[in-house]
């Protein structure tokens, strides 16, 4: 076990089902501090959001979890902390890449292709969340994905480079940190405009699917809930969509 700081702790592990069913487990038994990390070289039920589940080669790439205790965000505007686990990955990458985006709600990608994934797990207490486990997988290292995976890369296969796990990691609390107390400090704003910003396909009209067919629309809006709000190019007409509700169409 390797020490974060003084009372922050970085557990590392070899092999675990997934780092954030571990962090939870952990946290039954012991009060662990804000910003402690579960890291696996392998796990063996990787997951995603809403059931997905996420594959990673034996240590090759990033698989952390991530403690916090964001008990001043309101449990309806939750979305908050996948905003800025999504900016502070970005942010990361963009110090080594160009044209990393975030691809609503939080998944990572690097022109058309996923680099990386995040499963964020809130434990509400009434209307205040008492915990946050972050979880994130992050491609870094790995060359050979299996055929079935529909489009990922690794920065590695973006860079021709092999990356340090333990300074990436590093500089990726670094940023989520920062990102963090800039919130606690009410910047919520400036969180929410910078989400935006970076956005896959935030400019422009575009194919998406949802129960009733394909239609073509631009990204109007994310809502503090979370909820994609596109308006589409044929009626003008404003959409409202959950996770897992509309579908992202390449042509």
């Amino acid at each position: 076990m390797e020490q974060l700081s003084s009372d922050r702790q970085i557990i590392q592990l070899e092999k675990t089902e997934s780092t954030n069913s571990y962090l939870k487990e952990l946290l039954k038994s012991e009060q662990l501090a804000e910003g402690s990390v579960v890291v696996a070289d392998f796990q063996t039920a990787g997951r995603g959001q809403v059931g997905n589940s996420w594959f990673s080669s034996k240590g090759e790439n990033m698989l952390f979890s991530l403690l916090i205790y964001p008990t001043e965000i309101p449990a309806n505007e939750q979305f908050i902390i996948s905003r800025i686990v999504s900016l502070a990955i970005k942010n990361t990458l963009d110090q080594f890449a160009d044209d990393i985006r975030i691809k609503w709600p939080n998944d990572i990608y690097w022109k058309d292709k996923k680099i990386a994934g995040i499963l964020i797990e809130n434990n509400l207490q009434g209307k205040v969340i008492e915990n946050s486990i972050i979880g994130i997988g992050l491609n870094l290292n790995q060359q050979i994905f299996p055929i079935e995976l529909p489009n990922p890369v690794s920065l590695r296969q973006i860079t021709a480079t092999e990356y340090d796990k333990n300074y990436m990691l590093d500089l990726l609390l670094k940023e989520f940190f920062l990102l963090y107390r800039s919130l606690q400090r009410g910047e919520k704003q400036v969180v929410e405009d910078e989400y935006m910003m970076d956005l896959y396909r935030v400019n422009g009209y575009y194919w998406y699917e949802d129960e009733n067919g394909r239609f073509q629309a631009k990204i109007d809006n994310v809502l503090s809930s979370g909820h994609l709000v596109l308006r589409t190019l044929d009626t003008n007409e404003e959409r409202v969509y959950a996770f897992k509700e509309v579908t992202f169409v390449n042509e």
